[in-house]
């Protein structure tokens, strides 16, 4: 049985999920492949599986026109991720499932003529965004789930059959000292973590981000970490064709780079291992995924709410009911001091959330997912 992971994206953030899945499965004698789309992206999963890991590793490449071809389209379509899937079947065919945190892959199945590959789907998050819950999903042979909240809400829109899905849990976990607290301050101030998303409807940082590294700047009794979405600084235009808007990203003013009270970081290693999200003591954000991440340990959490939904009537906001919404810059400061004063205010519902979104047990996350790939690919 030859068992492929795919890692075809612009940042690396995605590869923390599945790579425990695929040490999981070699350590049982599995043949398997690691796929990567760059030098980065195979630096990383070579440093998260062990070093006993027997995995054979492919680079997957474009060619020259391809690559110009990026260039003018990557702002408004994923040009390159495509090209790599149709640029390199002969390795895709030669597999018997390919696993991947993403959906992009479907078109090995839905355009390109790969029907016999079982395709097997980790989400990256376990967010509430519509995002992740599109169509696209139903061409997955497998999808494998962080808990009952993600599977109740696939199933109740038709994106999952009973059979082809199974709960694993969050192998991201599996790479993480969740219990450890990093510093990034030598003070021991309270710690506020920004960590606004790149989609141009729903991101804070279009509006408002400036304005918060200013109010940040302009005090000393918090100290901040801005490390927003790791795609918000990938791309200088954002386009969203769920929500059918685009935006140009703001850059980050060169006075904020020297505060000594401000860590800023757009997109290194620190900000996919969730070392920002075990340092900080207060989430200030607005639709990331991330939060869920952060209740692992419940703490205070402030969301914007930059374009006003009925976000009552709607699950992509769930998570909005984990802390305090506002919809300013001017009420930030109000926010924070509550969120000070009362560090406990959402303690509950973030437990009863987490233990919704994750299911939890003695194995690790990565062995219930190989588990789960091998009876699927046994039937």
């Amino acid at each position: 049985m030859r068992i492929g992971f795919l890692f075809n994206h612009d940042a690396t953030h995605q590869i923390a999920h599945t790579i425990p899945i695929a040490a999981a499965l070699a350590a049982r004698g599995v043949d398997v492949e690691i796929l990567t789309s760059s030098a980065e992206q195979r630096g990383v999963a070579s440093a998260l599986l062990p070093a006993t890991a027997n995995v054979r590793h492919r680079a997957l490449e474009v060619g020259r026109i391809s690559r110009l071809a990026d260039r003018l389209l990557r702002h408004v379509a994923p040009f390159r991720r495509i090209a790599i899937l149709r640029e390199n079947l002969p390795a895709f065919a030669a597999l018997d499932a390919l696993v991947v945190p993403e959906t992009t892959s479907t078109l090995l199945k839905t355009r390109f003529g790969l029907d016999t590959l079982k395709l097997i789907y980790l989400p990256h998050g376990a967010g509430d965004g519509a995002a992740g819950f599109q169509p696209v999903t139903r061409h997955f042979d497998l999808v494998l789930l962080s808990g009952e909240k993600v599977r109740d809400r696939m199933l109740s829109l038709g994106l999952i059959s009973e059979r082809g899905h199974a709960i694993v849990g969050y192998p991201k976990f599996d790479t993480v000292d969740l219990a450890a607290t990093p510093r990034f301050f030598d003070n021991d101030k309270p710690t506020v973590l920004y960590n606004p998303h790149f989609n141009p409807l729903l991101s804070s940082w279009y509006s408002h981000g400036e304005q918060v590294l200013d109010w940040f700047a302009s005090q000393d009794a918090l100290n901040l970490i801005f490390a927003p979405h790791v795609m918000l600084f990938k791309r200088r235009l954002h386009t969203s064709l769920i929500h059918r808007k685009a935006r140009l990203r703001p850059g980050v003013p060169a006075r904020f780079r020297d505060s000594p009270g401000i860590r800023i970081d757009t997109g290194s290693r620190r900000s996919i291992d969730m070392s920002y999200v075990r340092a900080a003591d207060i989430y200030l954000g607005d639709v990331s995924s991330q939060i869920y991440e952060w209740i692992q340990r419940p703490r205070p959490a402030i969301f914007f709410d930059t374009h006003k939904p009925d976000r009552h009537a709607s699950e992509d906001y769930g998570h909005w009911s984990l802390g305090e919404v506002i919809e300013s810059v001017g009420e930030m400061p109000a926010a924070i001091a509550r969120a000070l004063a009362d560090p406990d205010a959402y303690r509950e519902r973030q437990r009863i959330a987490d233990a919704a979104t994750f299911s939890r047990s003695d194995r690790p996350a990565g062995e219930r997912a190989a588990d789960a790939i091998l009876d699927h690919l046994r039937v």
